[in-house]
């Protein structure tokens, strides 16, 4: 018998969730939202089937509860689930998909004016800002103790480092990106790289094992 589409990383994002405590496909999605929305963003139209993929594939079970007058449907992982988690691990990884509207328009930017690069740079520095405020009250919560999980902590260090330096990339590049830009002429197809840049730029790239050997 045909267990359905085959399992996505989407997939596994979820038995993933499963692996710490049973949800409900509703705190599933908000889960998927809070916690793992920066590093793997879906829309919540998409998540609500993946629970039920798990559990025709063995590797989650539904339990039905009454919350109140209304029923609600709990998902579980199974002895399989885990063992399925545990046999993705180690495989080869996608590595990042970057996609930025902002650095989409700052590279058309000879289609407009400078001060149309300008907001958006100041937009980028904003993002950066905003995103990394709740990034720092989530490690302040882990400090004090007061996190959910805490026993996960190890591992969200890792993620919560590299969101961290990434928020901080962002705004670091649309300052220096602004310092640049305000030097243009009005119409930014008229601009000239400054070559010390262009060799920075370089200098920065050569940051690999093979090119420090």
């Amino acid at each position: 018998m045909s267990m359905g589409p085959a399992l996505t990383t989407t997939s596994y994002a979820i038995l993933g969730l499963l692996s710490v405590r049973p949800w409900s496909t509703y705190e599933l999605a908000q889960q998927m939202d809070r916690s793992l929305g920066r590093i793997w963003p879906r829309a919540q139209s998409k998540l609500y089937e993946e629970p039920k993929k798990l559990v025709r594939h063995g590797l989650a079970e539904a339990t039905r509860e009454a919350v109140g007058r209304r029923p609600r449907t709990v998902y579980s992982i199974t002895a399989e689930g885990r063992r399925a988690l545990a046999d993705w691990l180690p495989e080869p990884s996608a590595g990042p998909v970057l996609e930025s509207e902002q650095l989409l328009k700052v590279f058309f930017a000879d289609s407009g004016t400078r001060a149309d690069t300008l907001a958006t740079l100041r937009g980028a520095r904003a993002w950066a800002e905003e995103r990394n405020q709740d990034n720092a009250a989530t490690a302040r919560a882990h400090l004090a103790g007061e996190a959910p999980f805490p026993e996960r902590a190890a591992q969200t260090l890792l993620v919560g480092r590299f969101l961290t330096d990434y928020y901080r990339l962002v705004g670091t590049w649309a300052e220096w990106a602004t310092a640049i830009v305000e030097q243009w002429p009005e119409d930014p197809a008229d601009a000239a790289p400054d070559p010390e840049e262009l060799a920075e730029v370089l200098r920065r790239a050569s940051w690999s094992a093979t090119d420090r050997a």
